[in-house]
């Protein structure tokens, strides 16, 4: 089973209003999908030969052991959101760009950070195509899709800081592994980052929300599901005075529904059956109170019983 996500954007040609889904996930990367794309943006990765992911090739320092990495200068690009900032989002947006995670892992290491306006387009493609695989659409589907996720990320980059897309990097254990886009997840911190039209059960719109979080089919199984969470949660611990987070799993994703458990999130209510006529799965609305100061919660017990 892979790790749900949730998507918000309208598949409807005849309306440009915002829905949400929950999808599994499949993740490919090639280099031939980005010239759909206008050229604006640079792209620093690679394709890997091994796994057809796409690797990018960021200098992390190895010497890092906390959650909370030091970053090297080469990862102080500051973020940029292409509007007005008061003093106050300056500064926020400022601790995005230092935020860092870091974790060991059984098979490899994972960093999580802020994702950059260059990294939309291979991200964009990593949604694009788990939402495809979830939806049983044709693959000739993925191009529509990338361009309707792309104008979501673009919409949701100039809320920055008042939302964040969080991209997980993963090297495996081995003096030639690459460091690989392993996942991503979005968070919304505040009223300001909320989605104009967020789905079915309505959460708060003034409280955190995590969505959008997915993991590259190959990298499955090695806890990177689980510490996307995490991360997130620190990050909301950081950016956000309101400790309720909240989230949304379909009631068919027991995987990642088992996943949410073991972190502490509790169903609050759930989809009327009703919604089934508008094609849409029916969708649980979970909340977790994150202590004033969040504890890091273990990961080993929970690895080996689940996908993430």
């Amino acid at each position: 089973m892979a790790t749900a996500i949730s998507l918000s954007f309208s598949l409807d040609p005849q309306s440009h209003h915002n829905y949400h889904h929950h999808f599994h996930h499949n993740t490919s990367f090639n280099s031939h999908k980005a010239s759909i794309f206008t050229p604006k943006y640079t792209f620093p990765f690679v394709i890997s030969s091994k796994s057809h992911t796409s690797n990018l090739i960021i200098p992390l320092s190895t010497s890092q052991s906390s959650s909370s990495t030091s970053p090297s200068s080469a990862l102080q690009t500051p973020l940029q959101t292409g509007r007005f900032l008061t003093n106050q989002e300056l500064e926020k947006l400022e601790s995005l760009g230092k935020y860092r995670y870091f974790q060991e892992l059984e098979s490899g290491s994972l960093w999580v950070r802020v994702m950059r306006e260059e990294e939309m387009d291979v991200t964009v493609w990593l949604l694009a195509e788990s939402f495809a695989e979830s939806m049983l659409m044709p693959k000739g589907y993925v191009k529509f899709l990338a361009y309707l996720v792309k104008q979501y990320m673009i919409e949701r980059r100039a809320l920055m800081p008042h939302t964040a897309t969080l991209l997980g990097f993963y090297r495996e254990n081995g003096e030639d592994a690459d460091l690989q886009l392993a996942g991503t997840v979005e968070v919304c911190f505040d009223k300001r980052g909320a989605n104009a039209n967020p789905p079915t059960p309505t959460p708060p719109k003034n409280s955190p929300y995590i969505c959008n979080m997915t993991v590259d089919k190959l990298l499955r199984r090695r806890a990177i599901g689980w510490h996307l969470l995490k991360a997130s949660e620190e990050l909301i611990s950081q950016m956000s005075s309101s400790r309720e987070v909240y989230l949304h799993c379909r009631m068919i994703d027991a995987a990642p529904l088992n996943m949410y458990r073991k972190a502490g999130y509790t169903i609050v209510e759930t989809d009327n059956i009703f919604i089934l006529l508008t094609l849409q799965r029916r969708k649980h609305l979970m909340c977790k109170v994150l202590p004033d100061s969040e504890s890091l919660f273990e990961v080993d017990e929970y690895t080996s019983s689940v996908d993430t």
